[in-house]
């Protein structure tokens, strides 16, 4: 065993230790979750399961300039072909950053400039997201594809405290929302989870807690997770 792999074995040896200190069926009793990071503690977010899912479906697309936010994870584990995988966020101090802005006023970016856009859980933390949306479509090439999840269930994220977590969205908001800029038809648009995943998620369980199918098992009422794919016009 090499030495890079025995930190991830303490920390999935750590994970379970936890699940088995606290285990899942005590937070039907509880009025405070398992977990305070979403599961993460515990093993892996739930929402993440969908997430990676979406974007391993779309992997075709996560090729030539692509930009993310915060950081390039997705980019590196899901890159086909990337020829620059660059940062956005608007904090300043984040050392991975390559493009500093406020994704809702990014005017200093030019437009047509990448071929895929990462936006994993993001517009919830965001105002004005018709204005974030608008962004994206205008830093796309033509042809270029973005590929956007966002909570439809969550807890408030502690991190940004009680007044920055704004929004939360269902397949319904995002094909309006998506397709008022993308166009209907250039816009794919889904929920991902059902009821069961929705409560294991907001006790803190970990997607080890759940069987493949309770994961997998698709209920359109209850969506834990919205995914679009969007895809701007190539030029006339």
């Amino acid at each position: 065993m090499t030495t890079r792999k025995l930190p991830a074995l303490a920390e999935r040896l750590r994970r379970g230790l936890r699940r088995l200190a606290r285990p899942a069926w005590t937070g039907y009793f509880r009025t405070q979750p398992l977990s305070n990071e979403w599961g993460l503690d515990r093993g892996t977010p739930v929402d993440r399961v969908y997430i990676d899912q979406f974007l391993a479906h779309h992997r075709r697309d996560v090729g030539g300039r692509v930009l993310e936010v915060r950081d390039s994870n997705y980019t590196t584990r899901f890159g086909n072909a990337v020829t620059a995988a660059e940062v956005l966020d608007v904090d300043p101090t984040n050392p991975l950053t390559t493009r500093v802005a406020d994704l809702a006023a990014a005017d200093e970016i030019p437009a047509d400039t990448f071929d895929c856009i990462i936006l994993t859980q993001t517009l919830q933390f965001i105002p004005d997201v018709p204005a974030a949306v608008r962004h994206t479509h205008r830093m796309l090439k033509p042809g270029g594809v973005l590929l956007c999840t966002v909570p439809s269930v969550s807890r408030l994220a502690p991190r940004y405290g009680l007044e920055r977590d704004y929004w939360r969205f269902t397949p319904a908001s995002c094909r309006v929302l998506f397709g008022e800029r993308f166009g209907p038809d250039r816009i794919e648009v889904r929920g991902w989870g059902n009821v069961l995943a929705g409560v294991a998620f907001l006790m803190g369980m970990a997607a080890e807690e759940l069987s493949e199918r309770e994961l997998n098992r698709q209920d359109d009422y209850f969506p834990l997770i919205v995914t679009v794919r969007a895809v701007k016009a190539p030029r006339a």
